[in-house]
């Protein structure tokens, strides 16, 4: 398999697939591009209808988006491992995973993830309400599964949300001590670190994602 992603640094939704493929050991061949440059479009256009990343190709196949693709991998290759067992929390997972999919719109624009960075940013009102779902979600996760993954052991949905964790972490937001025991076990995570430190010998500017001011 091969997967195309963009500079660690900033893209959130190739995290969210790499993650998900390298926290099961999944064998593939990583395909980096430096995001918004002639390259990326011109590599991608060979490849796909969508010249965006994450894209996968799996023999004949070709799926992207970041969602289509951890749900392919979770039924090509995974046995339906990657969603909580129980029908009842893997509807659950699949609710939040959609919301973080579609939705927190406002922390995702004002908020870009930025690894090397650490930074101050004014959030609207409709930001903070985006971080206080956060806290919201990750708090009652906590209460069922304490000291845990969202759902006990790792699932799609952890994939889904570790971009979120990552921004927090770039914009110092403090959020009530239940969630933050859950974004320290993302942040302490060996597979996340490996993508951390990737990300943080890059040197490639990605100006629309440089929000903020030093700190």
């Amino acid at each position: 398999m091969q997967l195309f992603i963009g500079n660690k640094n900033y893209s959130t939704w190739s995290l969210r697939a790499w993650y998900l493929m390298s926290k099961f050991n999944m064998d593939f061949t990583e395909e980096q591009l430096v995001l918004d440059t002639p390259e990326f479009y011109k590599t991608l256009s060979t490849q796909f209808d969508v010249q965006k990343v994450p894209a996968l190709i799996d023999g004949g196949l070709h799926v992207w988006d970041s969602l289509a693709i951890c749900e392919y991998i979770n039924d090509a290759y995974l046995a339906g491992s990657a969603w909580p067992k129980d029908i009842a929390q893997r509807a659950k997972a699949r609710s939040l995973s959609a919301e973080m999919h579609s939705g927190f719109i406002a922390l995702r624009n004002e908020m870009p993830m930025n690894i090397r960075a650490t930074r101050f940013v004014e959030l609207s009102d409709t930001a903070k309400n985006d971080i206080t779902r956060i806290d919201e979600i990750f708090t009652q996760q906590q209460a069922d599964y304490p000291n845990a993954w969202l759902f006990g052991e790792f699932s799609i949905v952890d994939a889904m949300y570790a971009p979120i964790v990552l921004r927090l972490k770039t914009y110092q937001i403090n959020l009530s001590e239940a969630a933050t025991r859950y974004t320290e076990q993302v942040i302490n995570c060996p597979v996340l670190q490996s993508w951390i430190k990737q990300a943080l010998t890059e040197t490639d500017i990605v100006e629309c994602d440089e929000a903020g001011v030093d700190v």
